[in-house]
């Protein structure tokens, strides 16, 4: 009796869940062995598409074949469950097997007529131009999901399918998951490494730092994709503030990440530089407690002392002083600041008219440019490239819109209010605090300072340069010197 192997394939995981196809083919394939006189000594099964080689079953088929050459028949219910590509047709044709067909009624070998091996090459063909086409048109009419703004895929994390209305919804398990994950790096005092931990310390999920990176740089949050080259704007709903997404795009285009040093010292990062030869001025500890600093000699032996932390912050303490505004010249500014803030607040409302209208114009735009490609005016590759240029507008807009919301919002910079404020009572807030908290407040009014053995030349930031120079002149520096005496004008 004869030995063959038998072959059996369905393409997906939902054909092998229905339970019938790789049974109703096994069933076929042994009582038309035991018809012919076969003994099928191997049974090889594969789920998974046929278009392209290096399916796993169908190798080891190959492999069983090589080494076994007693057995030289295989059994497959038809040619398209057996391949859809030449590579393996070939490898098949190599070995020298007969091919046996039985519901297509074909016995295939080295020795059957040329008729016969054209027709069964041109079924291989047609298998292969079947997939292909099936691929063809799924790719087609994902595409039109797409320009329909429905993600045509399985969305990322927060999001899930829903199989009966065939759209995108918020997954409320996962949602706030990612939420969580926005706010912790939109700080930006963690890195992504310390959010994996962070995240898996409070919900027992480890998540790969690839895909946190990802999940943290996808516009899908805002309700924008990416398919193929083109970029769409979603219908899905949204549950992350668009103003957290952009500050975490912010951090991760200035490469904000925290740097962890062994010991911070308060007066070092550069803020100091000596007086000589305009080195910086590094710190060093001796004896395990005290914290001492000095030029770091950079360009040879330098004249500068040591200081020991107190002492330089005691030094530095002027130039606090010397910003110093009076109570009275710091409440008539700030009354005429309020005067203003109506203007300003006018002004503001002005700007987000002018943006919402510009929204409306683009969106017009869209919507009317879509018209003309469905009443085939323009044509489909004109309507990707404009539609994707008016995306990125309206992605835009929307931003300054958000911008305009958080314009006066306090945290993010200081007002002419706050600065003179600071001004005022930067010297005893200064004398209060410890070395750390001092050097906080120096810069915030210094971009450096020059310090040599005997005295100190502060470079200010702006505005603080100017209310140094006003303050000079104008002879407010009263904590100077109780003794001091206003000069003339």
């Amino acid at each position: 009796m004869r030995q063959a192997v038998m072959y059996a394939r369905v393409s997906s995981k939902d054909q092998e869940r229905e339970g019938y196809s790789i049974p109703a083919q096994q069933a076929l394939l042994r009582e038309y062995a035991a018809k012919q006189g076969l003994r099928i000594v191997r049974e090889f099964v594969d789920v998974e598409t046929a278009k392209v080689a290096g399916r796993k079953e169908f190798g080891n088929m190959v492999a069983f074949l090589t080494k076994n050459r007693e057995c030289r028949v295989v059994l497959a219910e038809k040619t398209d469950r057996l391949y859809r590509n030449f590579k393996d047709y070939v490898v098949l044709e190599d070995l020298d097997v007969e091919i046996h067909l039985p519901k297509e009624g074909q016995i295939i070998s080295k020795e059957s007529r040329s008729h016969d091996r054209l027709i069964h090459g041109i079924k291989v063909v047609l298998s292969r131009n079947y997939i292909e086409n099936l691929s063809e048109e799924v790719r087609k009419g994902m595409k039109e999901k797409a320009a329909e703004g429905i993600y045509p895929t399985r969305p990322p994390l927060g999001y899930q399918n829903n199989r009966l209305g065939h759209t995108i919804e918020v997954n409320p398990e996962t949602a706030p998951v990612v939420q969580r994950m926005f706010d912790l790096f939109s700080k930006g005092n963690i890195s992504v490494a310390e959010l994996r931990q962070k995240i898996r310390q409070e919900t027992g999920r480890l998540y790969a730092k690839g895909y946190l990176h990802k999940i943290l740089k996808n516009p899908f949050y805002i309700g924008f994709y990416q398919w193929g080259q083109t970029t769409y704007k979603g219908t899905h709903p949204l549950f992350l503030d668009a103003a957290i997404f952009q500050r975490v795009q912010d951090i991760f285009a200035a490469y904000n990440r925290p740097k962890h040093r062994h010991h911070e010292f308060a007066f070092g990062g550069g803020l100091l530089r000596c007086g000589y030869d305009d080195c910086l001025i590094t710190a060093e500890i001796k004896k395990h407690r005290y914290v001492y600093y000095h030029c770091t000699g950079g360009r040879g032996k330098c004249e500068l002392p040591y200081f020991r932390e107190a002492e330089l912050s005691d030094r530095l303490v002027r130039v606090l002083k010397d910003i110093y505004v009076p109570d009275s010249v710091v409440m008539d500014i700030q009354t005429s600041l309020a005067k203003e803030k109506n203007g300003h607040a006018d002004r503001l409302r002005a700007e987000e008219a002018r943006l919402q209208q510009r929204l409306i114009a683009i969106r017009s735009r869209m919507d009317q440019a879509y018209l003309d490609k469905l009443d085939g005016k323009i044509t489909a590759e004109f309507w990707e490239r404009k539609n994707a240029e008016w995306l990125r507008e309206e992605q835009q807009v929307q931003f300054a819109l958000t911008g305009l919301k958080q314009a006066d919002e306090p945290a993010r910079l200081l007002t002419a209010s706050r600065t003179l404020e600071l001004a005022n009572k930067a010297y005893p807030l200064y004398v209060r605090q410890n070395p750390a908290e001092q050097a906080k407040l120096l810069k915030m009014v210094l971009s450096n300072c020059k310090i040599d053995a005997v005295s100190i030349e502060p470079a200010y930031k702006k505005p603080f340069d100017l209310i140094f120079a006003r303050a000079k002149n104008e002879e407010w520096r009263a904590l100077r010197d109780s003794n001091s005496r206003p000069s003339g004008s």
